[in-house]
């Protein structure tokens, strides 16, 4: 069987048709529309890519059970839009709406770099942070639909105002958008290059925003005790090199570090393709 699977980003929407071991047959992209085009938009990329008889979506923010998107912080206009129950409508197939970091973690634990574990954790740095958790071979959803929010832990109460209106997000400190905050304005992928060249200011700064990631992943294993967290996002393609800073800060950070096994810290394997595989995954498994 062949499934689509759709992951709504702030630019693009990406979509893929994959066969049920989750392998890509083919693939589109298009510009992130306003919300009201949203569905007229998943609908003829669903049409695009030939699906048989199942569609998964993920979109960043609050997603309830039945696919309605109630609050996205990268979408104008995207509240209360009824993805799912259009669709399923107007198609007349299994659809499923996730939380595009939740779709990215499923796609890793499924077809990617947390393949096989029980438990595991998935964290995306980009602009922002997003995440997944599975834990007893399951992924976690919550009681709402909107576990996964981890970028918005309080990791430092009254600190740097978020977004989403509260002081002190981890996403504020361990993002894409902190690194040019702790660098005084200096671009992301500037104060890598700097970095790399060995720059005094540039390697305070990336020390600096290694011990924040390590804050929060140390934070997450404490809470979930994962056998692995995946770490995706264009943030971690910049820090590859340096992956075993953060393993040393993870380390200093962890609670008991010397008296218990650690995550593995693993880089995503699959890329911008995760949360749409994920999602096009995410259906036969979707209890809803």
């Amino acid at each position: 069987m062949k499934h689509v699977g759709i992951d709504v980003g702030g630019t693009k929407c990406f979509g893929v048709l994959v066969d049920d071991s989750g392998d890509v047959l083919r693939e589109v992209r298009y510009p992130t529309p306003h919300a009201s085009e949203l569905i007229n938009l998943l609908e003829a990329m669903f049409r695009e890519l030939e699906g048989e008889t199942t569609l998964g979506v993920g979109v960043p923010g609050l997603i309830t059970a039945d696919g309605v998107i109630k609050a996205s912080p990268n979408m104008k206009g995207a509240h209360n839009i009824a993805v799912g129950p259009e669709l399923r409508e107007r198609l007349g197939i299994a659809v499923h709406v996730e939380n595009d970091a939740t779709s990215a973690a499923f796609g890793e634990w499924k077809a990617g770099a947390a393949m096989g574990a029980h438990d595991a954790v998935m964290v995306t740095l980009g602009t922002g942070i997003g995440g997944g958790i599975v834990m007893g071979g399951q992924l976690q959803r919550g009681a709402n639909g909107f576990a996964g929010e981890i970028g918005h832990m309080i990791i430092e109460r009254d600190g740097v105002e978020c977004p989403c209106g509260r002081r002190g997000c981890w996403e504020r400190y361990a993002s894409g958008s902190a690194i040019e905050w702790l660098s005084g304005g200096i671009e992301g992928k500037s104060v890598f290059e700097r970095f790399h060249a060995g720059d005094a200011h540039a390697t305070h700064v990336v020390n600096t925003f290694a011990g924040w990631i390590a804050e929060g992943l140390a934070s997450l294993t404490n809470i979930c005790d994962p056998e692995v967290i995946v770490i995706g996002g264009g943030v971690i393609e910049s820090f590859a090199a340096k992956i075993e800073l953060l393993r040393e800060k993870f380390s200093a950070a962890l609670y008991s570090s010397e008296m218990r096994p650690h995550p593995r810290l693993a880089p995503a394997s699959l890329g911008e393709r995760a949360g749409a595989i994920g999602a096009a995954l995410l259906v036969a498994d979707s209890p809803r």
